[in-house]
C-alpha cells in the first residue's frame, strides 16, 4: 500500500514518518508540505521520499492512503478533502476540536466508502498494555479507581488554544485509555486552570456505566509529576511511573527497524509494582507496539482486519472532553 504523511512538524517527523517507513506492506509515498525547511528536513530524514504540494498530487501519483499531523485545527478539514479524493485516512489525535465536527468526518467517510481511523498510539504503550494484562488475569481483583497521568514541566507554553489547548491533547490519550479499559462515561466533572495558555492543568473525574471510577490529570506545568498510573483493585494495586519509552526512541532516531525485537521494551528498572498491602513485588512490563498502527490500519484497508481505531470510539471521547470543558466552565457534574 502506497502512503502519504501529510504534515512534518514534530509529530510528523517523529510518530508518523519512522513508523510508515519501518511499517511491511507499506510504501512510504512522501509527505505533503510546501515548507522549504520542511522539505529540507524530510531530504536529510528520508533520503529520496517525496515532497508533495497537495493532497490532489498523492492521489495523482497513485498514494491510496494518507495520515494527517497537522495543527488540530486542520485536521478535519484535511480530512475532509482526503475522504472527497477518495483516500483512505488516518488522523492524529486530537482527532476533532468537538464532537460535531468529528461525526461529520466519520459520516462523510462511512458515505465515501473510506477507511478513516484515529492515530490513538497510546493504545499500545508497555504500560498500559501492562494494566490491561493484570485485569485479564483477575490480579488486581474488581478495578474501583483507576489513576492516570500525564504531567511535565516545561517553561514553555503548552498546546495553543487553536488546537484545544492541553485538554484535547493530553485528554485525548488519557480519556481514550479509561474508556478503553472500563468502558461508557455515565458522568464527568473537571478542573482546570491556566497559567501560559488555553488549559495547561486539568483534572477530570469519569465514573464509569461499570462503577469504575476513573481520576486522570493532565498537566505543562508540574514540577513533581505523579505516577504514570495507579490501578487500584480490590485485591491489590498497581503503579508505574515514568512513561512509555517508545516517544524517547523515536526522538532519538531508534525506529521499528533498527531495533527489531528489542522495540518497544522495557529495562526491569522502569517496571511497576504490586502491592497487596506488603512489599512491592515487581510486575514485568509488556512490549509496547505502536508499530503494529500502521500494518493493521492497512490490513483494515484490504478488508483483512477491523480498524485499529474505531472512529465511533474515539467520537465517544470527545464528547467526553466536551463534557469535562462544560464542567471545568460551570463548576457542574455532566451527564451524558
Amino acid at each position: 500500500m502506497r502512503f502519504g504523511l501529510v504534515g512534518y512538524g514534530f509529530g510528523g517527523r517523529y510518530f508518523h514518518a519512522p513508523l510508515l517507513r519501518s511499517a511491511p506492506d507499506i510504501d512510504f509515498a512522501g509527505v505533503v508540505t510546501r515548507s522549504p525547511d520542511r522539505r529540507a528536513e524530510l531530504e536529510k530524514d528520508h533520503p529520496g521520499v517525496t515532497a508533495y504540494d497537495s493532497l490532489q498530487a498523492l492521489v495523482t501519483d497513485g498514494v491510496q492512503a494518507v495520515a494527517i499531523s497537522t495543527p488540530a485545527d486542520t485536521h478535519i478539514p484535511l480530512a475532509m478533502e482526503a475522504i472527497g479524493l477518495g483516500m483512505a485516512v488516518v488522523v492524529d489525535k486530537p482527532f476533532a476540536l468537538d464532537a460535531a465536527e468529528a461525526r461529520t468526518a466519520i459520516e462523510a467517510a462511512e458515505r465515501a466508502g473510506v477507511a478513516l481511523s484515529v492515530y490513538q498510539n497510546r493504545r499500545w504503550d508497555s504500560d498500559l498494555l501492562t494494566v490491561r494484562r493484570l485485569i485479564d488475569t483477575g490480579e488486581l481483583g474488581d478495578i474501583t479507581r483507576f489513576e492516570s497521568r500525564f504531567e511535565r514541566f516545561s517553561p514553555d507554553p503548552g498546546p495553543p488554544a487553536a488546537g484545544g489547548g492541553a485538554l484535547r491533547d493530553f485528554g485525548a490519550h488519557l480519556v481514550d485509555q479509561a474508556l478503553l479499559l472500563f468502558g461508557p462515561a455515565d458522568h464527568v466533572y473537571a478542573r482546570m486552570s491556566a497559567r501560559h495558555t488555553l488549559d495547561d492543568d486539568f483534572f477530570v473525574t469519569v465514573a464509569h456505566t461499570g462503577g469504575v471510577e476513573s481520576q486522570l490529570w493532565g498537566s505543562w506545568v508540574q514540577g513533581a509529576p505523579g505516577p504514570r498510573f495507579r490501578v487500584t483493585g480490590t485485591t491489590g494495586t498497581y503503579i508505574v511511573d515514568g512513561v512509555d519509552g517508545q516517544e524517547a526512541d523515536l526522538i532519538a532516531g531508534r525506529t521499528p527497524a533498527t531495533e527489531g525485537d528489542r522495540w518497544g521494551t522495557e529495562p526491569q528498572a522502569r517496571w511497576g509494582n504490586l502491592y497487596r498491602g506488603g512489599p512491592a513485588e515487581p510486575v514485568p512490563t509488556e512490549r509496547g507496539r505502536w508499530d503494529t498502527y500502521y500494518p493493521a490500519f492497512a490490513a483494515a484497508v484490504r478488508g483483512e482486519a477491523p480498524l485499529p481505531v474505531d472512529p465511533w470510539d474515539v467520537l465517544r471521547n470527545i464528547e467526553v472532553l466536551d463534557a469535562a470543558r462544560t464542567s471545568a466552565t460551570t463548576g457542574t457534574t455532566i451527564r451524558l
